[in-house]
């Protein structure tokens, strides 16, 4: 497998393991614990999605069958779920796009140069494995997509240059975007479902919008991810994760390097062969800038058209531009189609649980607007929730929830109508709740492998192998995220 590969989300690493070895501290051990327990008994996530499927579709024909009688019911809960299954292709594969154009561009040899650059920095083991968790962190805030390749090459670069690295360490490291502020940032799901007006049915838009007070159910960038609270909340967490991956960093001396563990690091893509060269006119377009040039020049004459226009700066930002904007990016920095159109083909056996899922979320969300479920689930959290005290109660719903359906996207699909009507109820600020969704979904990333699975091939490790790490980093996030989303929270009017 070469460093440029991504294996499939699911697949499990076919290289070499090493051998166990009983983990150092306490918390690591609980971890280990943990991550054995979840590899033996929590199923992939489209097992979760048949059975929130089933879920809801009882719940719903419970619901109408006391108004219309139980055949009658049944009818409209199968009509209302197939109504909704297809509602959201455009999202689906806005979704599998910000992986590839993602991939795409942290693949390209300048970024790889700069890689190469960021991983001579370190002048120590445990510095080098903070270093890593930093970039990590700040390339997620840019393109989650993208973070998830670049902080694993550049994980592995560090293991190749500083001596003395802990090989664990450095990959856990790796996924500590995931984990924290990457639904904070330019492609937080939720955010950009909520600036997005073709993202969300129009049921649950008429929800949020609740009569005219949130005009049209859209809340921009700057009630989400530019409010000045979340970005205090991402600089602190990027501030206390980076302090902590330096104090729980082994030493030199307690470390294994990837040599130690039995794995091979492999030739970096700048040591990659190009695509072969043929000499038809068509192979010759093939290899040649001048089509992605004029391709280029094309989508950043609409961007800067679209930007200036809107009068709106980074708030006019949706799923539909910030993937534009990867993929240009994309386009130029590999240089030609073929270049290109290898990377794409890399990165697509990445996005079939996006495929494969997303109809069955629609499908729900459908089920729970249309049926009323999401104003009785709303009253549940009203119910036992003050404005003061809610936003803590999705952060932590939304974390739990995040361990069983691990994809921050589908799961606003299902959730945004209820935690939209509860905070119209509760009188909360909506964009406030959008980020409170996204630091408490993020948390789940460190305690669930979905998302590291897809990379951890390039690693040749095993999800146990790391998850000591991030476990860790899990139970230090979750209570400041509570405080974070409680105290900054209450600096908010309502409703936006």
């Amino acid at each position: 497998m070469s460093g440029a590969e991504l294996p499939s989300s699911l697949d499990k690493p076919k290289t070499a393991l090493p051998p166990e070895e009983p983990p150092a501290g306490a918390l690591q051990r609980l971890a280990a614990r943990f991550t054995a327990w979840a590899e033996r008994w929590i199923p992939d996530a489209f097992i979760f999605a048949l059975v929130a499927t089933f879920l809801v579709v009882v719940a719903a024909w419970v619901s109408l069958s006391a108004k219309m009688g139980a055949a009658s019911a049944a009818a409209e809960v199968v009509a209302i779920w197939g109504g909704g299954f297809w509602e959201l292709i455009p999202f689906t594969l806005q979704m599998a796009l910000v992986i590839i154009t993602g991939y795409v561009v942290a693949t390209t040899r300048p970024v790889y140069r700069l890689i190469r650059a960021l991983a001579s920095v370190p002048g120590s083991p445990r510095a080098a494995i903070a270093w890593v968790a930093l970039f990590a962190m700040l390339s997620s805030w840019f393109n989650w997509g993208f973070s998830l390749i670049f902080s694993a090459m550049l994980a592995k670069e560090t293991a190749r240059r500083v001596k003395g690295v802990d090989y664990r360490a450095v990959a856990a490291s790796a996924f500590l975007g995931l984990g924290s502020i990457w639904a904070q940032g330019l492609s937080g799901s939720a955010a950009l479902q909520m600036a997005t007006p073709s993202a969300l049915q129009p049921a649950t838009r008429a929800i949020v919008e609740a009569g005219g007070k949130v005009p049209g159910g859209v809340i921009p960038l700057s009630d989400t991810i530019f409010l000045w609270q979340s970005l205090v909340s991402v600089g602190v967490e990027i501030v206390v994760v980076t302090a902590l991956v330096y104090l729980y960093a082994p030493s030199a001396a307690r470390a294994r390097s990837a040599a130690d563990l039995g794995i091979e690091l492999g030739r970096s893509p700048l040591e990659a062969d190009d695509p072969p060269r043929k000499a038809t006119p068509g192979e010759w377009l093939e290899h040649s800038p001048i089509p992605s040039l004029l391709f280029v020049m094309l989508a950043g004459a609409y961007l800067v058209g679209y930007f200036a226009s809107s009068g709106q700066g980074l708030n006019a930002l949706n799923l539909n531009t910030v993937n534009l904007i990867f993929l240009t990016l994309g386009v130029l920095l590999h240089g030609t189609p073929a270049r290109l159109m290898r990377a794409v083909k890399e990165a697509t056996p990445g996005v079939w649980g996006v495929i494969l899922q997303f109809p069955f979320y629609a499908g729900i969300a459908a089920l729970i607007v249309k049926t009323h479920l999401n104003e009785a689930i709303a009253g549940f959290f009203v119910g036992f929730s003050t404005p003061r005290t809610y936003p803590a109660v999705v952060a932590i719903y939304s974390a739990v929830l995040g361990v069983f359906v691990p994809s921050g996207g589908s799961k606003w699909v299902i959730e945004a109508p209820y935690v939209m009507q509860a905070a119209h109820d509760l009188k909360v600020h909506l964009g406030w709740m959008v980020a409170v969704y996204d630091l408490g979904e993020a948390l789940a990333n460190l305690v669930q492998p979905f998302w590291m699975l897809p990379i951890l091939g390039l690693f040749g490790l095993r999800a146990r192998d790391v998850m000591g790490y991030t476990f860790i980093v899990f139970l230090v996030l979750l209570p400041l995220v509570l405080l974070l989303v409680t105290v900054l929270g209450a600096t908010l009017p309502y409703p936006l």
